[in-house]
């Protein structure tokens, strides 16, 4: 089943690709890897922000964490011309806002890979950090880039 078949039966659209806020690309590809800038995640076109321990709750931050996770598949779909160029999607980095005491980054990112799992199957397993950080652009709750093994047009 392709992706885009495995997208329609969860009815799943993916959001308008995002574009770069800065002076920087939204992915490089070097040989078969392609290294896709961080994401962070949007609710109803704006920043989803929030700290976890502080001011979001952990199941909110799965949904933001998730909404990145599409994000992300837009991205790969714009700059491979198809979904089905992805062969593995090999680490993430999860950078999650909390607070002092905030311990369960790990929590957060599931709703990043799961979502990931749930619509490539096994190409979307990856390795995976998730760690706290201080503050994220714009105090948004998460923020995730990615590393993808890509198949050769």
């Amino acid at each position: 089943m392709s992706v885009y078949e495995r997208l329609r039966e969860l009815n799943i659209k993916l959001p308008d690709s995002i574009k770069p806020a800065a002076s920087y690309v939204m992915a490089v590809q070097t040989g078969s890897n392609l290294y896709v800038s961080g994401h962070i995640p949007r609710r109803d076109g704006q920043p989803w922000v929030g700290v976890l321990g502080i001011n979001i709750s952990i199941e909110d931050a799965g949904a933001a964490a998730r909404s990145v996770a599409l994000d992300l598949l837009s991205t790969l779909h714009d700059q491979l011309g198809s979904l089905d160029r992805i062969k593995r999607i090999v680490k993430a980095v999860v950078l999650v806002n909390s607070g002092p005491e905030f311990q369960e980054q790990h929590i957060v990112a599931n709703g990043f890979s799961e979502t990931l799992v749930e619509i490539l199957g096994d190409v979307g397993k990856h390795a995976r950090s998730a760690f706290g950080v201080a503050q994220l652009p714009m105090g948004v709750c998460v923020e995730v880039e990615l590393v993808v093994e890509v198949k050769p047009v």
